[in-house]
């Protein structure tokens, strides 16, 4: 049965989670902005006024003009990493038959690039992930019962290893609890779970238990999953009274919770770590016109704000504040056949990384990837 918690034990334990969002000083806050967007003619999205947005990859096309490396196909879920000189931003290949992969755009100090490359190939659908305390990459496979989790180098000098015993399923996105390094997961299948896999030692993931959720009133509790790599059957249904989500999509984790989506019913979830309490912070169906539908990838500003990218809706990045009202925050304009992946803040939280996954064509060979630098 899917998991539905009523409107009145959610409001009954709302209240659990409102210490863990307090407001850090030196983040930048979405609340400022009072949902005001100007035209970006030249790429025709509506931004933040004073803000600025630019192009930093299209698919197949080099990057940097003296180099012979092509910006990979249908960009998906991202993350980026702080290094010494700079940052970089890692971003998905969602194509299918080991067409797939991860690819890596390098900045220095001032912002500009100044190298891109593959960190992962040969892998199939790679759509959403998460980024580990340890500053690696995990790559989900979102490839049926037989998808894997790559854990991955955003340098590219290590080779990326996959994790089998995170589970052999239609993986989507990851999160991990930076405490514990326990690590959550979403599945992309209409009758699909939410998972948990508990490392044996803190930063290792060649070593752990698999768990999968299972409903106990409007709180979850987790049963142990023994056949990881789905050799007898697939994960979601070795487990009778496992809690079951419509399309889960992305996930993050932000000062002891875990947000994520599911995008069959348009519903953003929050889950407390502690309490196991779980509980709906938007649902589209509360409204009778609402903004955000299509809910997908998620990320967290530094002082809390959910920014959900919509596959689906209108082409938009949509705020949820603290009260967990929608404020858009970008709109692309002129590409309706694609969908918006992969958003992600520099670790100064002044730039944010996205893409279009099929650009102006709808074509997967046709993406685009984005900076929009915050004022």
């Amino acid at each position: 049965m899917l998991f539905q918690p009523t409107r009145r034990r959610f409001l009954q334990y709302a209240m659990l989670g409102l210490s863990g969002m307090a407001l850090s000083n030196r983040a930048f806050s979405f609340l400022i902005m009072k949902d005001e967007l100007v035209l970006n003619k030249a790429l025709n999205i509506a931004i933040p006024s004073g803000s600025s947005i630019k192009t930093i990859a299209t698919s197949s096309k080099p990057v940097l003009t003296d180099s012979d490396f092509l910006w990979h196909a249908a960009p998906d879920g991202g993350a980026c990493f702080q290094l010494d000189d700079g940052w970089v931003y890692v971003s998905n290949s969602e194509i299918e038959k080991k067409g797939g992969g991860v690819s890596a755009v390098r900045f220095n100090q001032t912002g500009s690039v100044n190298d891109a490359y593959s960190i992962l190939a040969n892998t199939s659908r790679n759509c959403a992930g998460g980024k580990t305390p340890w500053q690696t990459w995990l790559s989900c496979e979102e490839y049926g019962d037989i998808g894997q989790v790559y854990e991955c180098d955003p340098t590219g000098k290590q080779q990326a290893v996959v994790r089998p015993l995170m589970g052999s399923f239609n993986h989507e996105a990851v999160a991990i609890d930076p405490k514990t390094h326990y690590c959550y997961m979403t599945e992309d299948m209409n009758d699909g779970c939410f998972y948990r896999y508990k490392p044996q030692y803190k930063g290792d993931l060649s070593r752990g238990i698999l768990e999968v959720a299972v409903a106990n009133g409007v709180f979850l509790n987790w049963q142990r999953i023994h056949d990881n790599e789905a050799i007898l059957s697939p994960l979601r249904y070795q487990v009778q009274e496992a809690a079951r989500f419509k399309g889960g999509e992305g996930i993050v984790y932000y000062q002891g919770q875990i947000f994520f989506t599911t995008k069959k019913d348009n519903v953003v979830w929050r889950y407390h770590i502690d309490t196991g309490f779980i509980s709906k912070i938007y649902d589209a169906a509360d409204y009778k016109q609402p903004l955000l539908t299509g809910v997908d990838n998620i990320e967290v500003s530094q002082s809390g704000e959910l920014l959900i990218a919509e596959d689906g809706g209108n082409m938009q990045i949509v705020v949820l504040d603290k009260q967990y009202n929608p404020h858009v925050l970008v709109q692309i304009f002129g590409q309706y056949l694609s969908e918006i992946t992969g958003p992600a803040f520099s670790p100064d939280g002044r730039r944010l990384y996205f893409s279009s996954q099929r650009g102006k064509t709808g074509m997967s060979e046709d993406g685009i990837t984005y900076e929009l630098l915050l004022s």
